[in-house]
């Protein structure tokens, strides 16, 4: 069973597996969705905070030691800017949750024992399967570029595009063109050509293969990784491919592979909650080293799984999950509009005030999502014909 519409090739169900009820099934789609939602909000959120000069910038793409202490001496002076200092240097991290969940509905729709239509051979062939992921991916992004591009021309600080910026775009390549950084806009959506990578590494190199191939990969993207100059041009365009982003998505492949055996379902509430601050807690700890850096990914992940299960543990703590999954119900919506609120409220923020701006920025790229969320139910599903 299959969540329809995502930015992950997420099943409904994803965070277990056997036997199930109704109401395990619901709950466990929930824990799936709570999932995504942790990540857009991470995700929408830094994309607004990090624009600020007044906020410290994060290490995503290349770690910058300056970029630590800017932070270390932010929490250890805190203002009333703390929340977006945090949501800046860490919320990107929502990238790697949602290749951990696109890597386990990978794993958990196509290597399934159970055989269904979209597991079978006629569906698995390499073009049949690239095709039809290009084409989910397309189906999402050009509702946001068509809707980005007329909004980004009538207001200040215009993107100048080109032939070959707005093909790159269109066809998902722009990640390998030289200097990503200036080629890509609206940034977020570079995004798009990483999830075509991994679709097609995916189907290439990792599909029903030996999990040692999929450790294998990993070791080696890490290994070439730390070799690199941390705050390079190499360094840059190494992760804004499927290389830099290997490492959660092996993991969210293994997991899949071997949920049964973590045992992470019947773990009580108190294990579940020193989980959370454990691997929160190492995140932070992570981040403040280069080699630390590279397995921070990691460690958000469970931070973020141990989270979502014990927020389904504890009753009282219901709302505050299925507020997180209609947040992930939203995903795919609020991550292709986001880019659009934020070019139009940003100067709120920039002149002053800071959290006026962040506020009217989240009511309205919420608003908005629920308006792009069913223009994607009322999109047709493009499929090839072969």
């Amino acid at each position: 069973m299959q969540t329809n519409r995502s930015t992950t090739d997420l099943p409904a169900s994803p965070l277990s597996e056997g036997h199930k009820t109704p109401t395990t099934r619901h709950n466990e789609n929930a824990e799936a969705l709570a999932l995504r939602g942790l990540a857009i909000i991470g995700i929408f959120l830094h994309n607004y905070c990090h624009w600020l000069n007044s906020v410290v910038k994060e290490n995503e793409y290349t770690y910058s030691q300056h970029r630590v202490d800017a932070f270390n001496h932010a929490v250890l002076h805190a203002d009333t800017l703390l929340p977006m200092h945090l949501l800046s240097f860490f919320g990107h991290y929502g990238v790697p949750i949602f290749l951990f969940l696109s890597a386990y509905g990978l794993v958990k729709k196509y290597e399934t024992s159970a055989p269904t239509a979209s597991s079978s051979p006629n569906n698995t062939g390499f073009l049949h399967f690239a095709s039809i992921h290009f084409l989910k991916l397309f189906r999402m992004m050009i509702v946001g570029f068509t809707a980005f591009v007329l909004v980004d021309a009538v207001t200040p600080g215009v993107w100048h595009y080109d032939v070959l910026k707005i093909t790159a775009q269109l066809l998902m390549f722009n990640n390998i063109l030289p200097d990503p950084d200036h080629q890509i806009w609206p940034g977020p959506y570079w995004f798009f050509g990483l999830m075509l990578q991994f679709y097609l590494l995916y189907r290439l190199l990792l599909y029903r293969r030996h999990w040692a191939v999929t450790v294998g990969l990993m070791l080696l993207c890490v290994g070439i990784q730390l070799l690199l100059t941390p705050d390079g041009d190499a360094m840059n365009r190494y992760r804004y491919n499927f290389m830099g982003g290997m490492l959660p998505f092996g993991v969210g492949f293994l997991y899949a592979r071997f949920e049964g055996q973590t045992r992470l379902n019947s773990m009580p509430p108190a294990t579940l909650f020193i989980g959370t601050l454990l691997f929160s807690f190492a995140s932070m700890l992570l981040s403040q080293s280069f080699f630390g850096w590279t397995f921070v990914p990691v460690t958000v992940c469970a931070a973020a799984l141990f989270l979502v299960k014990f927020l389904a543990s504890k009753h009282l703590l219901t709302p505050l999950l299925h507020t997180l999954a209609g947040m992930g119900t939203l995903s795919a919506a609020l991550f292709i509009s986001h880019p659009i609120t934020r070019k139009i409220l940003i100067p709120i923020s920039r002149h002053g005030d800071a959290y006026t701006g962040l506020l009217l920025y989240t009511i309205a790229s919420i608003g908005v999502a629920w308006f792009f969320h069913e223009i994607l139910k009322k999109m047709p599903h493009f499929k090839p014909r072969y």
